[in-house]
């Protein structure tokens, strides 16, 4: 039997922290995984640039037998994700801040999102923050320069320590005690973060929680899902193939290839 597969894509590499989520939940099953590295960030692009992108995406990940689609990017969640959803007959799994989750963690009352200045602009967030956040006070910080960082494997160097003391010093003067890591890319900062918030400071994402999401959608949609089979991964990515697997390979912890986005 031809299993079916999950295709997932992002902006660039970012959306790795949230395939690792997904391939620890779903071992057997088949990922295709594309970086949209020759158009990255997409946080300072328009929507229909981000929708136009995300619709080629996802034309080519169906054609390679995806039958549902992580938009592992927060940024392409709030720009597109309805429109696919409306335009394609699949299944679409998006990302949302963890704003829930940190206003039922804080103590001080006061939460910090980070995040790229689309997805903080975006309604998404502010529906989140009305529904989820009564009674807490949820400061938003844009965070730029930090996706180019991780996507130059720049992770662990002086250069990103500034920008994320830049950032985060701003939400800890107001007293945030919760960070939401509002961009896939963030969470392979969480050692930087962290040692720039201290250990008292909790740092959410929401990779894990998406991952679960799809292995529920998945199981209810492919009967295949149930049954045993070795797990795959193939990358792809519309950027410079040798360095993005060498990128790719550095975040991910292991080797991986990536294929020139045909």
């Amino acid at each position: 039997m031809n299993r079916s597969k999950i295709g997932v894509f992002d902006s660039g590499l970012g959306g790795l922290s949230v395939l690792k989520e997904l391939v620890a939940a779903l071992p057997s099953e088949q990922f295709i995984y594309v970086s949209d590295a020759g158009h990255c960030p997409y946080g300072g692009k328009r929507a229909s640039e981000i929708t136009d992108r995300a619709e080629a995406i996802t034309d080519f990940l169906l054609a390679q037998g995806a039958r549902l689609i992580v938009v592992a990017c927060n940024t392409a969640t709030i720009a597109a994700i309805e429109s696919l959803r409306a335009s394609y007959a699949v299944s679409f799994v998006g990302m949302e801040p963890a704003v829930k989750p940190a206003a039922a963690l804080t103590k001080s009352g006061v939460v910090g999102v980070l995040a790229t200045g689309a997805a903080l602009a975006g309604e998404k967030l502010h529906k989140l923050i009305e529904r989820h956040a009564v009674g807490v006070r949820v400061l938003t910080q844009p965070c730029p320069g930090l996706v180019e960082r991780v996507e130059a494997g720049a992770v662990d160097t002086d250069e990103t320590r500034t920008l994320v003391r830049r950032y985060v010093s701003p939400l800890l003067k107001e007293g945030a005690d919760v960070l939401v890591l509002g961009c896939t890319h963030y969470p392979f900062l969480r050692a930087v973060i962290q040692e720039q918030v201290g250990a008292e400071v909790a740092l959410l994402d929401t990779g894990a929680a998406v991952a679960r999401r799809t292995a529920a959608v998945w199981a209810a949609e492919q009967p295949s899902a149930a049954l045993p089979g070795v797990g795959s991964l193939q990358l792809f990515t519309s950027g410079d193939v040798k360095n993005v697997s060498e990128v790719a390979s550095q975040l991910w912890g292991s080797p991986l290839t990536v294929e020139r986005l045909r």
